[in-house]
C-alpha cells in the first residue's frame, strides 16, 4: 500500500447511484439498526436512500463510489442527516475528512453542526473526538452537537 493519502471528493448523487447508495446502507446500517431496535426492510433502506436526496453527495475515493454523506443548512444550524463509508474505506480517516468539510462549512458561517447517532454505533466515538456533544437521547439515538468554534480554536485544527 502507498503512503499517499487517498484523493477524496464530494459530488452530488445522481440516480445511477441509488443501487450504490442502497447497497452501501444496507451493509453500513443493517446491524447498528437491528442493535436499535429499528425494522431493515428493502423498502425502509430505499426509503432513508431517497429521503431528502437532494442532499446526498457520493463520497469518491481515487474517483470511485466509497461512501454517502448527506448535510444541509437550515438558518440556524448545518443537519449531518446521514453519513456512511463503504466497509473497506472504514477506519481510514475518510469520515473524519468528509466530516472536516462540513465543519468548516459552519465554521465560516459561525453555525452548529448537529447529528444524530444510534446507540452503540461506534462512530458516536469520531464525532465525540472532533468535538461533538451530546445534548440529548431517544430511545434509539443520542443527539449531538458542535458549537462553532473560537478563532483560536480552529486555528489549531
Amino acid at each position: 500500500m502507498s503512503d499517499h493519502e487517498p484523493a477524496l471528493t464530494l459530488r452530488p448523487a445522481l440516480s445511477a447511484d441509488e443501487a450504490f447508495l442502497f447497497d452501501l446502507r444496507k451493509a453500513t446500517m443493517t446491524e447498528h439498526l437491528a442493535r436499535a431496535g429499528d425494522a431493515s426492510d428493502d423498502a425502509e433502506h430505499r426509503a432513508r436512500v431517497l429521503h431528502r436526496y437532494d442532499t446526498a453527495r457520493v463520497i469518491c475515493i481515487d474517483g470511485a463510489p466509497a461512501g454517502l454523506l448527506k448535510a444541509h443548512r437550515t438558518d440556524t444550524e448545518w443537519v449531518v442527516m446521514q453519513l456512511q463509508i463503504s466497509a473497506e474505506h472504514q477506519g481510514r480517516g475518510i469520515g473524519e475528512r468528509v466530516l472536516h468539510t462540513v465543519l468548516q462549512a459552519a465554521q465560516m458561517e459561525a453555525l452548529p453542526v448537529t447529528l444524530k447517532v444510534l446507540k452503540g454505533n461506534p462512530a458516536k466515538r469520531l464525532y465525540e473526538r472532533l468535538g461533538f456533544e451530546t445534548i440529548g437521547e431517544d430511545d434509539r439515538q443520542f443527539h449531538m452537537r458542535r458549537a462553532p468554534r473560537a478563532s483560536a480554536e480552529t486555528e489549531a485544527e
